[in-house]
């Protein structure tokens, strides 16, 4: 008999939990939800990696997305509809692998559309803190190369769709390429072509939210300066930064630029409004 201590037994156990759930994942059709007998019974290779599918939905055609979804709170579906519902989509980004989430706005809550797993994350934003990301890798794809596709897929929202804006991180993301890329400093790289390299990793954070843009203010700046320096490149409002978005979108997007219409985003309150229960004792309204 091994005596332990009660905090490597509990890290034992919740090691073993973890690995019977991804046993279970890795057995389980991520179309139907059947469960095979063997883990890699029903593994398929796809574009998009190796998936689960069960011989009776590899016959099954999915279905394109049409927006069936638009203008739904994912609040709401999540406790109406299974996860496993949409996986008669195909996703709506890449339009190629099964849909497996439904991918909603954090700061809108609209459902976007259904999406395969890769996709829901590729477009997560690359935290440090709750206000805080790096454009590393991640960002510029989404807005360069594949940027016709994200665009339409983030104005699904009818929220960032009706003020003509994207979700805060994605925004300050954008904000970064878009001003505190040409104000990055370089250094010199003799392993380069140019001689030089940019300097550290790009960082957008912000104070504020988009509930109150008269105090939300967007700083970019550079860490890990291979000089030791942490620079501050520039600080942006938040209206200044959405300003930058709609001219940027009309020239990058015009399809997407036009389904939104014009900018609406005056119409959000310069102060934040808090909901004041009524105490007046005749009902529970609000005003």
């Amino acid at each position: 008999m091994w005596w332990l201590p009660r905090a490597l037994v509990k890290l034992l156990d919740t090691a073993e939990h973890a690995e019977a759930q991804w046993s279970l994942a890795v057995r389980t059709c991520q179309r139907c939800g059947a469960v095979a007998d063997q883990p890699d019974q029903w593994r398929v290779r796809t574009d998009n990696g190796q998936q689960t599918v069960c011989p009776s939905c590899r016959t099954t055609t999915l279905r394109q997305y049409k927006g069936e979804l638009n203008g739904h709170r994912y609040s709401v579906l999540s406790k109406k509809r299974a996860a496993l519902e949409v996986s008669g989509w195909i996703c709506a980004v890449c339009r190629d692998a099964p849909a497996a989430v439904l991918d909603h706005c954090h700061e809108h809550g609209y459902v976007r559309a259904p999406a395969c797993q890769p996709c829901n994350t590729r477009e997560r934003p690359n935290y440090l803190y709750s206000n805080d990301v790096y454009v590393t890798g991640r960002y510029v794809p989404l807005f360069r190369t594949q940027v016709q596709d994200w665009l339409r897929h983030w104005h699904r929202c009818d929220g960032c769709r009706a003020r003509t804006t994207l979700p805060l991180p994605h925004l300050a993301a954008l904000t970064a390429i878009l001003v505190g890329e040409p104000l990055r400093p370089t250094h010199r790289d003799a392993g380069s072509s140019r001689g030089r390299r940019p300097c550290g990793e790009l960082r957008a954070s912000w104070t504020g939210s988009h509930h109150a843009p008269g105090s939300c203010m967007i700083k970019l700046s550079v860490d890990y300066c291979p000089s030791g320096e942490h620079r501050t490149l520039a600080q942006v409002m938040y209206r200044e930064a959405v300003d930058r978005f709609g001219t940027w979108l009309a020239e990058t997007a015009p399809a997407v630029a036009a389904a939104a219409g014009a900018g609406r985003h005056e119409a959000i309150p310069a102060q934040f409004r808090p909901v004041i229960p009524d105490a007046s004792g005749e009902g529970q309204g609000l005003f």
